[in-house]
């Protein structure tokens, strides 16, 4: 099942025996646990048939003795195993997943890893239960949930303040969450998410970051370009050249992506680029100004400051230094 498939049945109130929530992105687990462990009993009924087991500190004999008993006086019982990367002998649940008490729905969080595909639980819990998968986005994935999840909530945002979010906080799910949250507490209800909105609330400055950057540097305006590569030089706690370089190269691949696509028309190109349509016109600009040889060489400036930054043939330069260097060469 997918996520939405998965929280449309609870919040419709279909329910299944055995969950095994697992994979890399932790939000999705949490996400379906906290609308189980919120929804499906009533506060009158979570005092005897709601139980909370934590992987660290438990073991697989005391969580199928809890998920064998029946409920009092409702309809469910709800055993929820959180962090159950951390239990021990996981796949000893494989007996009762093959059996397990209709009235009873056991809920298994196995963060940051997959449990391994070849144990008898794995089998056990496909045929009686649900088995998810949480995957990180990519990258290139992060301003469509963004705008999907502020849309579901009932408010719009910029495409620009979507990319400000977008290259400065990654796909860490749980933190984008949690700034979406702030962000909607301080704007009408319905509204818009701007730019200014972002720098006022998450303190991504408007001017100084990653969008603003490759936006300058695809207009090759080198007075803007090293303008933010001074502001990043001084803030590079805030700017790591880890995640400078990988924006980069991201970038210029894009750029190079548009020069196989001249002549295509903007939905073709934003299809393949996967970005905003409302992009497409700066790509454009960009593969004007960096012909493909130069947009090639670029890639391998990259890699040579990414390993510089790593300290390979760099013994003294700061990153700071390194920045500035770098955008030095891009600009000019």
């Amino acid at each position: 099942m997918t996520f939405d498939q998965i929280i449309n049945n609870l919040n419709n109130r279909i329910y299944h025996p055995v969950y095994l929530l697992q994979g890399e992105e932790p939000w999705y687990i949490d996400q379906i646990s906290d609308l189980i462990e919120d929804r499906v009993l009533d506060e009158s009924e979570k005092e005897f048939n709601q139980m909370v087991f934590y992987g660290r500190d438990s073991n697989v004999f005391q969580i199928i003795d809890a998920a064998r008993r029946y409920p009092m006086m409702a309809n469910h019982l709800v055993i929820i195993v959180k962090e159950a990367q951390d239990l021990k002998k996981i796949e000893d649940l494989a007996n009762y997943c093959l059996k397990p008490t209709p009235s009873t729905l056991l809920v298994l969080c196995h963060k940051h890893k997959k449990v391994d595909g070849r144990k008898a639980v794995v089998n056990a819990v496909k045929k009686n239960g649900v088995l998810f998968e949480a995957k990180p986005l990519y990258d290139n994935q992060v301003p469509d949930w963004i705008g999907q999840y502020i849309a579901k909530r009932g408010y719009t945002i910029t495409p620009n303040a979507t990319m400000m979010m977008a290259e400065n906080i990654g796909n860490n799910l749980s933190r984008i969450s949690s700034e979406i949250q702030k962000l909607l507490i301080n704007i009408p209800e319905g509204g818009q998410i701007s730019e200014e909105t972002v720098e006022k609330n998450i303190g991504i400055s408007r001017e100084f970051n990653m969008f603003e950057l490759t936006k300058a540097i695809g207009q090759r305006n080198k007075h803007r370009v090293m303008l933010i590569a001074h502001h990043f030089a001084e803030n590079p706690n805030e700017n790591p050249m880890v995640m400078l370089t990988a924006t980069l190269t991201n970038y210029f691949i894009k750029i190079i992506k548009t020069h196989a696509l001249q002549g295509k028309d903007n939905k073709t190109i934003a299809s393949v680029l996967e970005v905003n349509p409302y992009f497409v016109g700066e790509y454009l600009t960009a593969a004007k100004n960096f012909p493909l040889p130069k947009a090639k060489r670029i890639i391998n400036i990259l890699k040579k400051y990414d390993l510089r930054s790593k300290g390979v043939e760099n013994n003294s330069t700061d990153h700071g230094e390194l920045m500035k260097e770098l955008l030095f060469k891009l600009s000019y």
